[in-house]
């Protein structure tokens, strides 16, 4: 061709020449033996990113990357949402609430939960391709788990978590990880990201300026443990840096965070994202820089590979400055596409093993059925006073009421999908009474605020029937993210634990209304308070956000179909007054593991329909020398009359806990199934790294001295017997 040319007369078509030229050259240079899957890894990425100009590398580092085409590069953005189900991003099944899967102890269902949403990512994610959608929240790398530690139960957020101990979290942690990123040696099914890294868990309102300074004894035993789980046993694929400092260096500029503990401490070989606007934050609202440039300088160079914003876009003048070298940008752009290529976003499908997974799978019945079997696994029985739930189906009239009780908002918790099939607690209901059952309904109160007609006659029905059914409690508007929480006076926060005193009204109209027992039903993603409340009602259920088919969940506790099995993931204190200061991030009277003071349901607490009774604990040694491990059996059994599972937690207490130590701390838990009359025998394996404490230094010790060992189906103490859990197997080791 070029030859050809040549012939031509020059002046007239030189600029013709030069083009085709031009062309013929680069496309000889372009080198796509990346797409050869035989490669290792990091020759393929090392082979992709080599041939892009340091513009368009630039160009990969924000959360909308473009695309390269002369590359074969697809534009791809990196914020995706799947706490609960695939969210912002059309139809998808709705699970329950991250709070509430922490309630139900139960790693295993985590994992299928979240292997239930990736297979729905990845069907929805053919389909967005195909037809040219590759918009934020279409993609496949999910901004999930959050793991931050649900210190203080007036933070809004703190439904996203799986609760208030670090080992629960890890465990279900790493599950929902399992879950999400698939057990491919080769592929990532989708990409999880622990968030937000570190020391983040309110207030909401000074989330992107306030500034973490734990001591190191709190930062090793209650701030880190659940990232580095995730890190270093699923492997997660990401980490989010938080909005805030911590000792005094914004997260996502941390070399401490990023470098020192992430990639040296816990060997992470994945992408670090900065929270959304955080590199922004680092000279806006941490005035930790003077400029835009050395935000995004000293992000990149502290191991920041992606900016979820627009900061970066200064990168190229912080390289003319000198801020940071083309080798820093190169590596960091490396870190994203090794992400991209264990998605098989470089390899053909039909070599992909999670290519062709159909859109039936999206919403399909499997799925709605594990969304209702996960809501009724996490339901917590709180009060059960003579034993008046499960009702009978045949009851005569029931009374459904309150602002919840026909709420579809209430179901959904934050960071949802949108769902065809939201079974509300009123439609639940409905569907599982007799059709000779005269079942009322009235809303009776505001969710938020007063009546504006005072005329209002639903507490009198309660006095016309044989059981009200009274639903009530927050929704994600009143409690959660700042931006989203649009009832919340204190921009998701809560003042509080109280329920809104509209709704504390009604209930105490209804309880000196009502002829029959009165039911609580209380949805929330955090602890309520029901002093004043709680000792008028006969029974009290925490249904936490459950979810799409969280109405038919409710209805089989309510009558009996499943005998409730959820376990308290948090403390539920008495008041706000038992807190200690809401910005103090010490952990120094905090959760169940620091608390003197008596809550009003303690941490793991909950009741079955049944009675269960431990016995026969065995030790493998009472003495144990360094590095011994502990194993133990004990036997459970079900002496009521029911089918339940139930939880079998055990706790360690040194009986001298000083040196800032925990009064308690939870080491392993199983959740079992046991038929009316079965006893089974629960082995336990303690590790000894399970069994060293950390030390006011932040390190791991092996600390001589006695420690007791309960066995029940709550945290240790007097309350969780009187309130009806069984008495636990105590015993005493030594640790020499």
């Amino acid at each position: 061709m070029i030859n050809f040319i040549k012939d031509i007369h020059f002046r007239k078509y030189h600029v013709v020449i030069l083009f085709i030229v031009s062309i013929t050259v680069n496309a000889q240079e372009v080198d796509f033996s990346f797409f050869n899957k035989e490669l290792p890894l990091e020759k393929r990425v090392e082979i992709l990113v080599s041939q892009m100009t340091i513009e368009e590398k630039v160009s990969q580092l924000v959360n909308g990357s473009a695309a390269i085409p002369r590359l074969k590069v697809l534009d791809y953005d990196w914020w995706n949402e799947a706490l609960h189900g695939i969210a912002r991003n059309g139809k998808a099944t709705i699970f329950p609430q991250g709070i509430a899967m922490g309630a139900t102890f139960d790693p295993a269902l985590a994992e299928r939960l979240a292997s239930a949403i990736s297979t729905e990512a990845r069907a929805k994610f053919t389909i967005s391709q195909s037809m040219g959608n590759r918009s934020k929240y279409a993609g496949l790398t999910f901004w999930t788990p959050n793991v931050n530690i649900f210190r203080d139960a007036r933070w809004g957020r703190g439904q996203e978590t799986y609760g208030e101990d670090p080992y629960l979290m890890s465990k279900i942690g790493v599950a929902f990880v399992n879950g999400l990123q698939g057990r491919d040696s080769t592929y990532l099914k989708t990409a999880a990201c622990a968030k937000h890294f570190a020391v983040h868990s309110g207030p909401e309102e000074i989330r992107h300026s306030f500034n973490a300074e734990p001591n190191k004894q709190d930062l090793y035993e209650t701030y880190f443990p659940a990232f580095e789980a995730l890190v270093t046993e699923s492997k997660v694929e990401g980490v989010m840096a938080a909005y805030n400092a911590v000792y005094g260096v914004p997260s996502c500029a941390s070399p401490f965070l990023l470098d020192e503990i992430l990639k040296n401490e816990w060997n992470f070989d994945g992408y670090i994202t900065s929270d959304c606007g955080a590199v922004s934050g680092v000279f806006q609202k941490q005035k930790f820089t003077k400029t835009p440039v050395e935000a995004a300088a000293v992000s990149l160079n502290a191991g920041t590979n992606l900016n979820c914003g627009s900061t970066y876009k200064n990168l190229l003048k912080a390289l003319e400055d000198g801020l940071v070298t083309k080798q820093m940008i190169h590596e960091r752009t490396k870190q994203l596409f090794k992400t991209r290529f264990r998605l098989g976003m470089f390899d053909e499908d039909v070599d992909h093993p999670y290519f062709n997974i159909s859109g039936e799978k999206i919403h399909c019945d499997e799925h709605i059925a594990l969304a209702r079997e996960a809501a009724q696994k996490s339901i917590v029985l709180l009060k059960n006073k003579n034993n008046v739930l499960p009702l009978s189906k045949d009851i005569k009239v029931p009374y459904l009421t309150g602002p919840f009780a026909n709420s579809s908002d209430m179901l959904m918790g934050s960071y949802y999908g949108v769902s065809s099939s939201l079974v509300t607690i009123l439609e639940g209901v409905t569907d599982a009474v007799s059709l000779g059952t005269s079942l009322n309904y009235r809303s009776g109160a505001l969710p938020f605020h007063d009546n504006i007609n005072p005329k209002n006659w639903a507490p009198n029905v309660a006095a016309e029937s044989d059981v009200t059914i009274c639903v009530v409690g927050l929704t994600a508007d009143r409690e959660g993210e700042e931006v989203d929480a649009i009832a919340s006076s204190s921009v998701g926060d809560k003042i509080d634990l109280k329920l809104p005193q509209n709704q504390i009204n009604y209930v105490k109209e209804i309880i000196e209304k009502k002829k029959g027992p009165l039911i609580l039903v209380v949805a929330s993603g955090s602890p309520i308070s029901l002093e004043g409340i709680e000792e008028h009602c006969d029974a009290v259920l925490q249904i936490w956000y459950p979810g799409e088919q969280g109405g038919h969940a409710v209805a089989d506790i309510l009558f009996g179909d499943v005998s409730p099995s959820g376990h308290l993931p948090i403390t539920f204190p008495k008041n706000v007054e038992q807190l200690p200061p809401y910005e103090d991030y010490s952990m120094k009277g905090r959760t169940y593991k620091y608390m003197t003071k008596e809550p009003m349901y303690p941490f793991g607490f909950g009741l079955t329909y049944s009675k269960t009774e431990f016995s026969n604990l065995k030790l493998s040694s009472t003495v144990l020398k360094r590095n011994k491990s502990l194993n133990l059996d004990v036997n459970i059994s079900n002496t009521g009359n029911y089918d339940i599972e139930d939880v079998v937690q055990l706790y360690i207490c040194p009986e001298n806990a000083s040196g800032g130590i925990p009064l308690k701390s939870l080491k392993a838990f199983k959740r079992i199934a046991l038929k009316k009359g079965e006893q089974k025998t629960i082995n336990f394996l303690i590790t000894p790294e399970e069994l060293k404490v950390i030390n006011e230094e932040g390190e791991k010790e092996w600390r001589k001295g006695r420690y007791k060992i309960f066995v029940g189906n709550a945290s240790p103490g007097e309350l969780s017997v009187k309130l009806g859990s069984a008495a636990p197997q105590i015993t005493s080791i030594q640790l020499k």
